[in-house]
């Protein structure tokens, strides 16, 4: 009896030692067997692309406004009424073609007064130098004094100085005479005609006839701001921007549609605009059917220069810390993840302009960089941009979806 007492409370913890270490062995094979299935677990599939060097235009889009090659306000260069207007508004004229008619009856009068006064002073001419050869001769033989000879051809010379003069109001009347026709200075599309006919206008008056432009070709004047063009010049003085050709010029219509014609840039003002901080910039665009005109608005896409050795990465692929700098996984030659710091230098499309922090051969990862980490192995595959499905495809699967959700609802009801 006393052996019994002494020895149950061995026995209670031998059983206690015995279930503990039951448990211990039951849970370590289920980590264990966790822990093999994890590393037997494959490495993560990612998509990548190869960098590779290349030149790429570097472009800036800046909104901008259309204006006319060439303007001429017409104005009367004499003094007169309108008898007609010989063009129709809005219509395309040529330099030197007739728009209207003024009456001409004062400036044929002052010309017909001018000839007057020709034949007259070339009459008077005429007699001055027959009396001054008379005199010539008399001179000689001391008939008459040296002061009168000197007194007929101070008269002589009086004389073809009033021709000369003569000459030139006839000329400036008949000029005046050519203005009754006022004629246009220059091609262009004409716009509303502030006079009609029996109006009375005068030489110089301060508002126009009518107002001529020539649409083609056709500028379009673009604001850049200060800060764009200081940075633009760095890069320049730097080496790192090729500006051989940075002339083109591309359009975007208020529609949205690209101009088909390429433009180029004319000039750049040499100074800064204190009111607004920018820089006005000039392009000249071909325009034959006159598709652009006057004061439309535009975005114009300016190729500044060409960036030698950069890389084109998908926008996808670059993350940027919370300091905003950019970030690049790169699967290095142990199959690890890497990541690079890079630098980049606008947009390019879809893709980002990276000008440092890659190498040629460089593994970018574009697809599964939000499932990896640094220093963890991954499987580089060949990038497959995904294709957007078409809204005919999405509307008929929608239906079958449907149709498969169906069945299981009813199951689930009968079960």
């Amino acid at each position: 009896m006393m052996s019994a007492k002494l020895w149950a409370p061995a026995l209670t913890a031998c059983a206690l030692a015995t279930s503990i270490a039951l448990v211990g062995c039951s849970k370590d094979p289920k980590e264990a067997q966790q822990a093999g299935a994890a590393q037997q677990m494959p490495p993560t599939e990612v998509g990548i692309i190869v960098a590779q060097p290349q030149s790429v235009e570097q472009s800036v889009e800046l909104s901008g406004r259309t204006t006319a090659f060439e303007i001429s306000e017409v104005r009367p260069q004499t003094s007169g009424v309108v008898l007609k207007r010989l063009f129709a508004e809005g219509s395309y004229v040529r330099e030197g073609q007739a728009l209207y008619e003024i009456d001409s009856s004062t400036n044929r009068a002052n010309v017909d007064n001018a000839r007057a006064s020709i034949a007259s002073a070339e009459a008077n001419l005429g007699v001055l130098r027959v009396k001054e050869g008379r005199y010539r001769q008399l001179v000689g033989s001391n008939a008459i004094s040296k002061q009168e000879y000197d007194d007929i051809v101070a008269q002589v010379k009086l004389a073809e100085a009033t021709l000369n003069a003569s000459r030139a109001t006839l000329k400036n009347a008949e000029i005046n005479l050519g203005y009754s026709t006022v004629r246009a200075p220059i091609s262009g599309q004409t716009n509303r005609s502030t006079v009609t006919a029996g109006a009375l206008v005068t030489m110089n008056q301060e508002s126009p006839l009518v107002t001529i432009q020539r649409l083609d070709p056709i500028y379009v004047d673009i604001n850049q701001s200060s800060a764009e063009l200081l940075r633009l010049r760095q890069q320049l003085s730097k080496g790192s921007l090729d500006s051989s050709n940075n002339t083109k010029v591309k359009l975007t219509l208020e529609d949205g549609s690209e101009y088909s014609q390429e433009g180029r840039l004319a000039f750049s003002d040499a100074s800064v605009n204190p009111d607004t901080g920018t820089v006005t910039l000039r392009a000249v665009f071909p325009n034959p059917n006159h598709l652009l005109l006057p004061g439309m608005f535009a975005n114009a896409k300016i190729v500044q220069g060409v960036i030698p050795n950069a890389y084109l990465i998908p926008q996808i692929a670059i993350t940027r810390t919370p300091t905003g700098q950019a970030i690049a996984m790169i699967v290095n030659a142990k199959g690890a993840v890497e990541s690079r710091p890079v630098t980049t230098a606008g947009i390019h499309g879809k893709d980002w302009i990276v000008t440092e922090g890659l190498a040629t051969g460089d593994k970018v990862i574009v697809d599964g960089i939000a499932k990896v980490k640094p220093e963890q192995q991954v499987v580089a595959k060949p990038y497959q941009p995904k294709a957007a499905a078409p809204q005919g495809a999405q509307g008929q699967a929608k239906p079958a979806s449907e149709a498969a959700t169906k069945p299981e609802q009813k199951a689930t009801s009968n079960t």
